[in-house]
């Protein structure tokens, strides 16, 4: 097969049918353009956008702490922990588990702190599908009111090596 040039005026503009959908498409480029401002300051998306620069080891003896004096059961080997309303709440994203399990009060306010000790994960809470991501190195706080009782499932929406697949949790709610 060889190359050939194109023939002289090969060029046809675009007529008919293909007219209207370049119209369309441009159109819909515009009106995602000028949505993604409005998504970002009133579509209530994004986090509160309060995160520090912590070193992971500092982070994990924190949470360790946390655990320590809120534990109040394990599930699976996993410590379940139940903050005070009101208080703080610490998660740790880690390969390949989250660590500690959550227990909320229904209609109360917590200030989460979310980190990763080694690799960028994902939070990722199902049936709210709420997303973030979780960085190694900073303290992501998130201010959460649960208003619906029940078992959210936490899993990590970010491909973060072998035993991604096993990355889940969960977070409990009660009244």
């Amino acid at each position: 097969m060889s190359i050939h040039f194109p023939e002289t005026n090969w060029f046809k503009a675009p007529t008919g049918g293909e007219r209207v959908w370049i119209g369309l498409a441009l159109a819909w480029c515009v009106v995602l353009t000028l949505a993604m401002p409005y998504w970002h300051f009133k579509g209530k998306q994004n986090s509160t956008g309060e995160s520090y620069r912590v070193a992971p080891a500092d982070f994990m003896a924190r949470t360790e702490k946390f655990v320590g004096t809120n534990k109040v059961g394990e599930l699976k080997g996993v410590p379940v922990v139940q903050p005070a309303p009101g208080g703080d709440a610490y998660l740790v994203a880690m390969m390949w588990k989250f660590y500690p399990v959550l227990k909320l009060k229904k209609d109360q306010t917590y200030r989460l702190h979310v980190s990763s000790l080694d690799l960028q994960h994902g939070f990722s809470l199902q049936p709210m599908n709420m997303n973030f991501q979780i960085l190694p190195g900073y303290d992501h706080v998130l201010t959460i009111t649960p208003t619906i009782s029940g078992e959210y499932s936490l899993i990590c929406n970010e491909f973060c090596g072998f035993g991604h697949h096993t990355m889940a949790s969960k977070i409990l709610v009660e009244d």
